[in-house]
C-alpha cells in the first residue's frame, strides 16, 4: 500500500495547489482529519487568498521580490496569511501603501484587513492626497514613510508638469540644434 504522505506530495507537485475537496478526491479513503495530519507531516503553506483554503508544498512557490507567488488566481506569501502579508508590506515599504495599491498588488479585497490592523494598532493610517496612506505603527517609521510618499508625489508632479511656452520653445530649439544637418 502506498504511503499517503507520498500520495499527497505527488498530488501537490502535479497540481501546484489544491483545496481540501481536491485532495480528498485525489486521495480517496483519507479523511479530512487524516489529510490535515499528513499535510502537517510533509509541511505546507496555505494561501493568503481564498481565506487560506488552498495548500501547496513549501518548495513549490517561486516567490517574487515582494514575497508573493500566484498560481492562477491563488496567492501565497512568505508572510503567511492575508493579515500578516498586509502588515508586513505596510511596515516594510519606504513610502506606505494606499488601499488601492495593496488591493492591486495582492489581488484581493483588503478593506476589512487594513481596518482590523489599524484598530489593533499594528499599522497606522494617515490622510494623504484625498485618500488614506497605510504606514507603520512605529511613529518614527511612519514619518519616514509619509516623507517618502511626499517625495514620490513631488517627483511625479515634476515629471508631468506642463511646460510654459518659453520652455517649449527652448526644448524645440535645442532639438533642432542637435538634429543632423540635412544635405
Amino acid at each position: 500500500m502506498d504511503d499517503p504522505r507520498q500520495d499527497l506530495i505527488r498530488v501537490l507537485r502535479r497540481a501546484k495547489t489544491a483545496d481540501m475537496p481536491k485532495l480528498q478526491a485525489a486521495i480517496p479513503g483519507r479523511s479530512r482529519r487524516s489529510l490535515f495530519r499528513d499535510l502537517g507531516r510533509v509541511g505546507y503553506r496555505t494561501s493568503f487568498t481564498h481565506a487560506g483554503r488552498y495548500y501547496t508544498l513549501p518548495d513549490v512557490p517561486d516567490f517574487d521580490h515582494l514575497g508573493l507567488w500566484f498560481y492562477e488566481d491563488v496567492g501565497f506569501s512568505t508572510a503567511g496569511t492575508l493579515k500578516e502579508t498586509v502588515a508586513f508590506h505596510v511596515d516594510h515599504t519606504g513610502d506606505g501603501w494606499t488601499h488601492r495599491e495593496l488591493a492591486h498588488v495582492l489581488r484581493v479585497r483588503v478593506h476589512n484587513t487594513v481596518l482590523d490592523l489599524v484598530r489593533e494598532g499594528r499599522i497606522g493610517r494617515e490622510p494623504f492626497a484625498g485618500t488614506h496612506l497605510y504606514v507603520s505603527a512605529d511613529a518614527r517609521r511612519a514619518a519616514e514613510q509619509l516623507a517618502g510618499r511626499r517625495d514620490v508625489a513631488q517627483m511625479t508632479a515634476d515629471a508631468f508638469r506642463v511646460l510654459s511656452a518659453e520652455e517649449t520653445i527652448d526644448v524645440l530649439v535645442e532639438a533642432l540644434r542637435a538634429a543632423p544637418a540635412v544635405p
